[in-house]
């Protein structure tokens, strides 16, 4: 089963080294999310933001912009979560006649395609995850929307997926049905949270089963093509 000398143990070590080989960093996560996913199936993964982590591994976190780290080491895949307080649908109303709004929403955007021209063409695989965004913005394309519903989450949030060098994620769980007999309030935790630090901290939440997905599938994904 295993015709190599050292058989299933060295197999075992053979493939750690191979997952601990593949670098991962997680542009713009504090709460170090889909960092740990990654951790727990073995790769080398970095969460990176201007604030400290409350992931509980400062370890893995690197304190500071993403630019500063990103030629620093050889990655193999950046996974980003940009600021999209000003580039989502649900700020778009804020726009209007409100210059530095729109100063900030060109600034966002800039800060966007900066991660997704340095993933693209630096290291050749790159995720950006950011709620469906307004047409002022003008973001490239998105490649996919998931919902948490889809991955075990009694819960809507659409989320965009800009992927390059990657698969679309598949759900894993859907429990749509199961959610749709909870109140609308319920279901909807996002839409329905009172204004302030914590329905942005709500909106910006990467939930575990999608983290899970990100790690099994992109992590199997890496492991095929990079071996």
């Amino acid at each position: 089963m295993y015709p190599f000398t050292g058989g299933l143990n060295a197999h075992l070590e053979a493939q750690e080294r191979l997952y601990k080989s593949k670098r991962i960093l997680v542009a713009c996560e504090e709460s170090q999310a889909v960092t740990k996913a990654f951790r727990k199936r073995g790769f080398e993964a970095y969460s990176c933001d201007l604030v400290d982590c409350s992931g509980g591994h400062p370890e893995w976190h690197l304190h500071g912009d993403f630019r500063k780290f990103i030629f620093e080491r050889e990655w193999d895949l950046l996974i980003a979560h940009p600021p999209c307080t000003f580039l989502c649908n649900s700020g778009v109303r804020w726009l209007k006649g409100n210059p530095l709004r729109w100063e900030q929403m060109i600034e966002a955007k800039e800060f966007f395609y900066t991660l997704w021209s340095i993933g693209v063409n630096h290291i050749g695989k790159v995720a950006i995850e950011n709620p469906i965004p307004h047409k002022h913005a003008m973001l490239p394309k998105y490649t996919q929307i998931i919902q948490p519903w889809q991955f075990g989450h009694m819960t809507t949030k659409a989320t965009c997926l800009w992927l390059h060098g990657l698969p679309e994620l598949k759900p894993t769980n859907i429990v749509y049905s199961e959610m749709m007999k909870l109140p609308k309030a319920q279901r909807s935790l996002v839409h329905y949270a009172s204004p302030g630090k914590e329905r942005a901290k709500i909106r910006s939440k990467t939930y575990s089963g999608i983290a899970q997905a990100m790690a099994q599938q992109w992590g199997d994904y890496l492991i095929k093509n990079l071996i």
